[in-house]
């Protein structure tokens, strides 16, 4: 069973200020409102919620690929409950397994493990596109739905598949306040009991299963500042894991380097 440190949250308040920060954005850019891959998962359930409950058009869109039918089951239940509760949410689903076969269709490079981890990158730059087709179509802003410990601790997203976004409501939220607001907003138990999972694989590949720790794991290492002799040998292999995907991933997490030009070539 997947267990959740116990953090003491203002849920109320907390969904209340990133719903009308959500508004407020929308309002300010002069856009029409929002729109949002549905995976099945527990981080685009809440971030969907919070902009249905800011009263913004909301347009929810599934993408499978080669999809886990579980997933693909716990999407539709979760848009079907926004549609029901909520004027303001539409949605589409747009299968993209066929544009994804006919794109590797087209590779010469032979089947290996490097090649598969370029494809699971493809699925979420696919996905990408497509949001920012119906976004432009609709005068919409994409909303991104990574947390705190993926977009600023480990870099657990794709560069510009999931990570191409133009706002991001729940990133300074930990996987465990993610879990928290979702029990309070009566999100559907079967994604809250669901192992968090980015559905790119096509199997039943979990997060833990890619990142090598558990969310709380991550989130621990992430605050932990004290002496390295004192903990067990799991907490420092989870201080690891945390400092090598860290390191590895600030590539994702920092603005892109630009060279400067000295003014004297000018």
């Amino acid at each position: 069973m997947y267990k959740f440190v116990n953090y003491k949250m203002k849920e109320e308040k907390v969904i209340n200020h990133i719903k009308n920060w959500i508004q407020e954005y929308s309002e300010k850019s002069g856009t029409n409102g929002f729109v949002i891959g549905i995976s099945g998962g527990i981080d685009s359930a809440l971030t969907s919620t919070l902009s249905a409950l800011s009263g913004k058009s909301t347009l929810c869109i599934e993408m499978p690929i080669h999809q886990n039918k579980d997933q693909r089951n716990r999407a539709r239940k979760h848009i079907n409950w926004l549609k029901e509760k909520y004027k303001n949410v539409q949605s589409v689903e747009l299968d993209l397994t066929n544009v994804f076969d006919n794109f590797t269709s087209k590779l010469l490079e032979k089947h290996s493990e490097k090649n598969e981890l370029c494809l699971v990158n493809v699925r979420a730059r696919l996905r990408m596109t497509s949001l920012y087709y119906y976004a432009q179509l609709n005068n919409y802003l994409v909303l991104g739905t990574g947390n705190k410990v993926e977009d600023f601790g480990v870099g657990f997203f794709t560069k510009y598949g999931d990570g191409g976004v133009d706002i991001s409501p729940i990133a300074d939220l930990l996987k465990t306040e993610v879990y928290s607001l979702s029990r309070h907003l009566e999100i559907d138990p079967e994604i809250l009991e669901a192992n968090p999972t980015d559905g790119l694989w096509g199997d039943d590949k979990t997060d833990e299963d890619q990142l090598g720790a558990t969310y709380p794991e991550l989130e621990w290492a992430m605050r932990f500042n004290g002496d390295i002799k004192s903990i067990s040998k799991r907490e420092k292999e989870v201080l690891t894991i945390y400092k090598t995907l860290n390191r590895k991933n600030q590539h994702k997490m920092n603005q892109i380097p630009v060279c400067k030009i000295p003014k004297s070539l000018k």
